[in-house]
C-alpha cells in the first residue's frame, strides 16, 4: 500500500495544523507503534503506510475537534494521500464521528492502540521509573479498570478495538507496550 506521500511530507503537514507538542508526540507515539505492528504482524512491506497514518491520524483534531475524523479527510485529500490511507486515518473515529468502520488489519490495529497508547501513557507517567521498559500488563489493566483514570481514553473503543482484531484485552495491552518498548525510553 502507499500512502501517497513521503514521511517527510506527512511530518510537514502534521505541523501544518498542530503546534501543540502532545498533539504532535502523539502522531510520533501512534506512528511508532503502528510501524511495529506491521512488521510484528507480517506487513513489513507495509511499514511506511502504516507508519504514514498513525502519524497523521489525529491531523485534524487540534483545529477542528468537533469535525475530527471528518476534517482530515479534505485536508488529506488536498495534501494528495491516497484513498487508502485517508479511509484508514478517517476509520479510527467508528461510532464516534465517523461511520466508516475499521475492515483491515491495519484500521483495527489504529483503532485499538490509539486510545490504548494515551491510556499507557498516563500509566507510565505515575511509575517511579517513568519508563515503559518495565511495565506490566497488570499495570496497566489496574488502570483500565479505574474510569476516572486517564478518563478521556475510552475503555470501550480498546476494548471493542481488541474484539475487532480477535485478541484478548491482555494480549492487545501487552503488544502494545511490546511496540512502544521498541522506540520509547
Amino acid at each position: 500500500m502507499n500512502a501517497g506521500i513521503s514521511r517527510d511530507d506527512a511530518w510537514t503537514l502534521l505541523k501544518k495544523y498542530n503546534s501543540d507538542p502532545f498533539h504532535l508526540e502523539h502522531g510520533q507515539i501512534v506512528e511508532g507503534t503502528m510501524r511495529w505492528f506491521a512488521r510484528a504482524l507480517g506487513y513489513e512491506r507495509d511499514e511506511d503506510f502504516w507508519g504514514i497514518v498513525g502519524l497523521l491520524h489525529d491531523l485534524d483534531f487540534e483545529k477542528w475537534p468537533e469535525q475530527h475524523c471528518i476534517k482530515e479527510q479534505e485536508l488529506m485529500k488536498e495534501a494528495g494521500l491516497s484513498p487508502e490511507a485517508i479511509r484508514a486515518a478517517a476509520s479510527h473515529g467508528y461510532g464516534i464521528t465517523v461511520d466508516i468502520k475499521p475492515e483491515l488489519e491495519m484500521e483495527k490495529v489504529l483503532y485499538a492502540a490509539d486510545e490504548l497508547t494515551g491510556l499507557i501513557g498516563a500509566v507510565v507517567i505515575m511509575r517511579p521509573s517513568k519508563s515503559v521498559q518495565d511495565l506490566e500488563v497488570k499495570s496497566v489493566l489496574k488502570k483500565f479498570k479505574t474510569p476516572k483514570f486517564a478518563a478521556g481514553c475510552s475503555r470501550e473503543v480498546i476494548q471493542n478495538g481488541a474484539d475487532m482484531l480477535g485478541w484478548t484485552l491482555e494480549e492487545l495491552i501487552q503488544k502494545t507496550i511490546d511496540a512502544l518498548k521498541s522506540f520509547r525510553p
